[in-house]
């Protein structure tokens, strides 16, 4: 029988290089060696409390060194973490820690009040806050030494277009292999040190964590995104990775100003779509390489990159599949051709098993080893990716996903709205927003829209609140009432209109 075992990833690396530096915070530092020791500590604080193999532990963070710690303390006790987005409401927090079959929450102390409302809607969800959990007592027993790479390290929750999200299943093999066909396309060198600004509880955040442990590369961990200090950094601080969105590249290039980076600087990871034409002329004057990605929480990060001697050659294009990987567009049940549309599918052994407690929807989205993503694009002649619909309807505010499904269901649990209908409009900060159409039962005639958007505020994320709400007589609909979002635009105010 095959051994799908390998020594725990941090106690390896603190094993082979124990005094490498493993993370600057501004406030701290951080060798993998005492990285470790710190980890051991709350997992035997964890394992004091009872916690045992398979438990899913859900944690609630901003960016700072308390969840990497307790990202590390999974693999010790065979736990599986479960990230929680801050930027949501408690309804959808609670829901998430519902689904995933959380045995504890443990989060800051910024986010107590946030926890108590949770617990009175939960009361037999286990709760503590990470200074809680340092105050424990350690077990005496032993912690495992390797993990099991077919087992679950993270449960990513990623929206749901039928609006509900899906906890998506990546295990320890799906995270070894995204790291490894990172370093393939992208390379790795010895002095290399990764800015972490996105948030760490998502996919990119996250997958630089399991870098940093797997190359031995220390992270800069920034606890927000700030574009003065990115920029700091990479100018006087050493750094030579940075992860991106759109948004925060473009204002990162606009504090620059006349200067440039460092020639150490070697990668700019950018996410959240393809740059506009005016910021990838400005970085290749500046002479800033951009590696434009494309990627889901299902891929454990990106599984398409297009290296920067493309950028303007293939402008607009993700870039063709890690090493590891294989993407082929489908038109209905055959394979299209080149420059032929169709959805977007990938394989390979990053991509999850599945979404917890959904089989159904698991079967539907991989078939025979691929996964169906949704999206629509297309491959040229050389076969580099394309993507015109980052899946059908999606909106990304900000580098944030935003399905309008789960934004209509909210808003139809307002008493007054019968029917709801949601597309993104332009923004000239975050790209898109969401804008809302709804229809008023006979007796909410004196609904306004201010109203509709507390209402929105109280049960969603900031990001997913409609910025714009329209009231309407009727929702364009097709003869089997299907709502028809394309029809929508066509309502908006000339301002607003693409």
């Amino acid at each position: 029988m095959i051994d799908h075992q390998m020594p725990n990833w941090l106690k390896q690396r603190a094993f082979l290089t124990p005094d490498r530096m493993a993370f600057y915070t501004g406030k701290e530092t951080v060798t993998f060696r005492e990285l470790d020791n710190e980890v051991r500590s709350l997992a035997l604080k964890l394992a004091g409390m009872g916690f045992v193999k398979h438990d899913k532990i859900a944690l609630l963070f901003n960016n700072q060194l308390d969840i990497v710690k307790l990202y590390h303390t999974m693999p010790y006790l065979g736990t599986v973490a479960v990230p929680l987005n801050t930027r949501l409401s408690y309804e959808e927090q609670k829901w998430q820690l519902e689904d995933s079959g959380a045995a504890a929450l443990i989060y800051d102390e910024a986010y107590r009040e946030r926890a108590n409302k949770i617990k009175e809607l939960n009361p037999k969800l286990q709760m503590m806050s990470i200074r809680e959990l340092e105050s424990q007592t350690e077990a005496s027993g032993d912690l495992s030494t390797h993990v099991n790479m077919d087992d679950l390290h993270t449960i990513i929750y990623t929206s749901g277009t039928t609006g509900f999200p899906k906890g998506v299943m990546l295990s320890y093999n799906n995270h070894w292999w995204s790291a490894v066909g990172a370093a393939l396309n992208l390379g790795l060198q010895i002095d290399d040190k990764w800015l972490a600004a996105v948030p760490l509880f998502h996919v990119s955040g996250l997958s630089m964590l399991m870098k940093n442990v797997i190359y031995g590369v220390p992270v800069v961990l920034h606890a927000a995104f700030d574009p003065e200090a990115v920029n700091r950094a990479i100018i006087e601080d050493g750094v030579t990775m940075v992860s991106v969105v759109t948004t925060m590249l473009t204002q990162m290039i606009d504090r620059l100003g006349d200067k440039t980076y460092p020639k150490s600087f070697r990668c700019m990871l950018l996410g959240g779509g393809p740059a506009p034409k005016v910021v990838l002329d400005l970085c290749k004057d500046k002479g800033i390489p951009v590696f434009q990605t494309y990627g889901l929480s299902e891929t454990g990060s990106q599984i398409v990159t297009l290296s920067p001697e493309y950028m303007l050659e293939k402008l607009g294009s993700a870039g063709k599949p890690l090493f590891p990987c294989e993407i082929k567009i489908m038109k209905g049940h055959q394979e299209a051709e080149a420059n032929t549309e169709g959805e977007i599918v990938v394989k390979g052994p990053n991509v999850t098993r599945g979404y917890l407690n959904r089989p159904q929807a698991t079967e539907e989205t991989i078939i025979d080893g691929w996964l169906y993503t949704g999206d629509i694009g297309y491959l040229d002649d050389d076969g580099f990716l394309y993507v015109l619909d980052r899946r059908k309807d999606l909106i990304i505010s900000g580098g944030e996903n935003v399905y309008p499904a789960e934004v209509e269901a909210v808003l139809l649990q307002h008493q007054d709205i019968v029917e709801s209908g949601v597309i993104g409009v332009k923004h000239a900060r975050w790209g898109q927003v969401p804008a809302a159409f709804v229809k008023l039962r006979g007796t909410g005639q004196t609904v306004t829209e201010q109203a509709v958007i507390e209402f929105c505020k109280e049960r969603l994320a900031g990001y997913k609140t409609p910025k714009h709400v329209f009231f309407v007589d009727e929702l364009p609909r097709n003869a089997s009432k299907k709502l028809l979002r394309r029809n929508l635009y066509d309502l908006l105010p000339d301002q607003l209109r693409p």
